[in-house]
């Protein structure tokens, strides 16, 4: 009985001694809490709006998704006018399309499962989105098909001019995409941003004809009749599907990455045609891959991350800031074109190209 009674006991002097250690530490619990308010309540009062305690890696994932959007317009640019000027076997535009877009596939596809977590979820949602609901999936065909004839018509606008006048002239995307958005999406513009789109196109105009007084061609194949219409063509299919992709996005809870696992899983069949269709005699002579090499294959990955940097971008910064991007990207492309193919920027060329620039600013400032 006595050692039961000091058992006991122990257990008494333990309980108390555990309650006791409770009660300091649910009154530094409580202090700190009270503390946390206290500078939250401070913050609230001092600024009006609950501060985001993720405000500092987001503007930072802003800042570093302009660096790379910014050396990837300029690079692709760069790369893809050299990809075509080059000594030895031509790659085939339309492999490389392809190509593109199965990078772009698996790319989306590892997204959706980052944000599914498990393989079960991932595969389950692929399976409800894409063939569960061939309705919904068929929506994307448009897009997709709009895409492919995009991306070859940048190839062969990239082989017939050179690189400074490439980069200004598909900046006219920024018109059609405006024009589409005000047709399809019922969009309204501010006075600025209609004459931003006149200053746009005035400053394509004087960069086209700058090279035609020129005559800065540096390739004996070149068409710059051929390489201008492909470069417009290309901004109007750019902004219809932009806003087409929007409107799809827009009428539905489907995250943007599974509708890009839509878009490339429906881009690839029709870009096999395409390769068919266009190039079938030198894919049956030479194979589908002739030409490609390391920096070809550099080309596709830069062309792919552009879809990728450009949600970042969207999603973590501003259009002004993205315009900076995208100007930084034309001057970057114009001294390089300078010293890597003998490009001569005149004064008419030089005035365009600002031209160009200050309309980008002009667009995306907010009034």
């Amino acid at each position: 009985m006595k050692f039961e009674s000091a058992r006991g006991s122990e257990v008494v002097d333990a309980g108390m001694r555990h309650q006791s250690f409770y009660q300091d530490d649910s009154r530094n619990i409580k202090i700190s809490i009270a503390k946390d308010t206290g500078e939250l309540l401070e913050k609230i009062n001092s600024s009006g709006q609950m501060p985001t305690p993720t405000h500092t890696s987001a503007k930072w994932l802003g800042y570093m998704s302009l660096l790379v959007l910014t050396v990837q317009n300029a690079t692709l640019g760069i790369s893809m006018s050299y990809a075509r000027r080059r000594e030895g076997d031509m790659f085939l535009s339309s492999a490389a399309v392809l190509c593109t877009e199965v990078v772009k596939l698996i790319t989306a596809l590892i997204l959706v499962y980052k944000e599914e977590k498990t393989f079960d979820r991932w595969r389950h949602s692929l399976h409800k989105t894409i063939v569960l609901n061939p309705t919904d999936t068929l929506k994307v065909c448009v897009p997709s098909l709009i895409y492919i004839i995009q991306n070859n018509l940048l190839y062969v606008s990239a082989t017939h001019l050179d690189v400074g006048t490439y980069q200004v002239t598909y900046q006219l995307k920024i018109l059609t995409t405006a024009f589409f958005a005000v047709l399809i999406l019922r969009r309204s513009l501010n006075k600025l941003q209609w004459s931003s789109l006149g200053v746009l196109v005035l400053g394509v105009v004087l960069v086209q004809l700058a090279q035609v007084a020129e005559g800065n061609v540096t390739h004996l194949k070149q068409n710059r009749t051929l390489g201008l219409l492909a470069a417009v063509t290309a901004c109007f299919c750019s902004g219809f599907a932009g806003i087409y992709f929007e409107k799809i996005l827009k009428g539905s809870d489907i995250s943007v990455w599974m509708r890009n696992v839509q878009l490339s899983f429906l881009s690839m069949p029709i870009g096999l045609i395409t390769c068919f269709v266009n190039d079938s005699a030198t894919i049956m002579d030479k194979g589908f891959f002739v030409g490609f090499d390391s920096f070809i294959w550099f080309v596709i990955a830069l062309q792919a991350l552009g879809g990728l940097v450009t949600a970042m971008v969207v999603k973590y910064a501003d259009n002004i800031l993205k315009g900076f991007a995208t100007s930084l990207a034309i001057v970057i492309s114009c001294i390089a074109s300078i010293y890597m193919f003998d490009f001569v920027v005149t004064f008419q060329f030089a005035v365009g190209a600002f031209l160009v620039i200050c309309s980008i600013f002009m667009y995306g400032y907010k009034v």
